[in-house]
């Protein structure tokens, strides 16, 4: 144990990371930066291809099957094409932030890998070097996974306003708005687990997780960050920044080739940080999944980078599956259930899981016990929640449509579609005044 690793606290766990470094040389940190770069890269081309394959097979469609065995170059086939597509950048866009935005978007999502760790300390091969699979680690590690997040949103925004067009911008703006929500449910879903494990480094999370991963006992921290991350990573069906029945292509409507292949690097990379985060916060990092009793040596050596990439690879086949399965949410159903329901039930089980610690440390109960009266509390504030689901008054419906008025849909300067059965006044566009009377009645909807 490295000897920052001083301070414990609760169950022997240290609050300072738990891995040593000390004998990490410039060419081992350099190698590791390396080997965490291609393994991004490289999960990004399996992941597209198996969500090809994968959604395909949900359509009775055999996805790609040429390019390579199997269709596994398609990914790198496609990624070749748009490098040789031609770069064209729009005469209204603010050409220095046009090129920077996908550039902070895709070396944000990267760097978030500094601070995951992929297994134990292990012996480097024809070496004497014992070094963590695991590029540094933070006293503050997941913070620091957090603000990195925060700031590649930066990539989006400024890719939506530098682009000079209205429907970039306006998914830059939905984007800015999404993040905040979400990465604010986000960050309460991890209180619980900085409370359990008595610390923030990803290691010494890990370290937490030896006998009893946090999935368990802190279930509902768990789904909410699942919930979370999906609306993080604009993925379907939070991908309102990118609608295409709204917004042509949302943030990157404007890019071509690689800037646009850039946005799409950093989308799927994205993907799996915030799945590897999940595993080592909620799966136990790189421990073995329930075989360490007929396998005394499964949580040694290299196995345990086994176990945490098949802990990540499910839960982007969970990305894939909902993007197969789940329409897109209307942006005001989206953005109601984040404040109106992951907030507060955040807040809530932070509540129960502080007073269960507290009478861990300062009461004489059981495991067992405390278990029941955590179990106890939520099954009431679940219930107490439904009640007020039921019983709350309904929304007052709006007025219905008289489909005998005729409506100017230039009233209020811009166009507005009509209700169905409803009749529009015929104009030339919003200069042409309303009031005519040689205007003619158009049957809408």
């Amino acid at each position: 144990m490295s000897p920052l690793a001083a301070t414990t606290v609760t169950g022997g766990v240290s609050e300072n990371p738990y891995a040593d470094f000390s004998q990490d040389t410039l060419g081992i940190v350099i190698l590791k930066a390396l080997l965490i770069f291609v393994f991004c890269v490289v999960a990004t081309l399996l992941t597209i291809w198996a969500e090809r394959k994968v959604v395909g097979y949900m359509q009775s469609r055999p996805g790609p099957m040429y390019t390579g065995p199997f269709g596994l170059l398609q990914s790198l086939a496609d990624g070749v094409k748009l490098a040789l597509k031609e770069d064209i950048i729009p005469a209204a866009a603010d050409k220095i932030v046009f090129i920077i935005a996908p550039i902070i978007s895709c070396t944000t999502c990267f760097l978030a890998f500094a601070v995951i760790p992929f297994g134990p300390e292990v012996k480097i091969p024809f070496t004497d070097t014992i070094t963590p699979l695991q590029l540094t680690d933070l006293p503050v590690a997941v913070l620091y996974i957090l603000a990195v997040a925060g700031i590649g949103v930066y990539g989006i925004v400024l890719a939506g306003w530098s682009s000079g067009s209205t429907y970039p911008l306006l998914g830059g703006l939905r984007s800015s708005a999404q993040v905040i929500s979400y990465e604010i449910a986000m960050g309460l879903s991890l209180v619980a687990v900085f409370l359990y494990s008595g610390s923030m480094s990803t290691s010494s999370i890990v370290a937490a997780q030896t006998s009893l991963w946090w999935v368990i006992p802190l279930f509902p921290s768990f789904v909410i960050y699942v919930i979370a991350m999906v609306g993080e990573t604009n993925r379907a069906p939070f991908d309102l920044p990118e609608a295409e029945g709204e917004l042509v292509g949302g943030f990157h409507t404007e890019y071509s080739s690689l800037k646009f292949a850039l946005f799409f690097l950093a989308e799927y990379v994205n993907m799996v940080t915030v799945s590897a985060l999940a595993t080592t916060l909620f799966l136990g990092g790189w421990r073995a999944p329930f075989i360490t009793a007929f396998w005394p040596g499964a949580n040694h050596g290299y196995w345990p980078v086994l176990w945490f990439v098949l802990k990540v690879v499910s839960f982007l086949f969970v990305f894939i599956w909902l993007r197969g399965t789940l329409p897109r949410l209307r942006y005001d159903q989206f953005m109601e259930f984040g404040w109106k329901r992951l907030i507060p039930m955040s807040l809530l089980w932070i509540m129960l899981v502080s007073g269960v610690r507290a009478t861990q440390q300062f009461g004489d109960l059981t495991q067992r016990d405390r278990f029941m009266i955590l179990g106890g509390a939520a099954l009431v504030f679940f219930l107490l929640y439904f009640a007020y689901e039921a019983l709350r008054l309904p929304e007052e419906e709006p007025e219905p449509v008289d489909p005998n008025v005729p409506v100017d849909p230039f009233a209020g300067g811009y166009p507005v579609p009509p209700m169905p059965g409803q009749k529009l006044i015929s104009t030339s566009g919003p200069s042409s005044g309303s009031t005519k009377s040689e205007l003619k009645e158009v049957a809408g909807g």
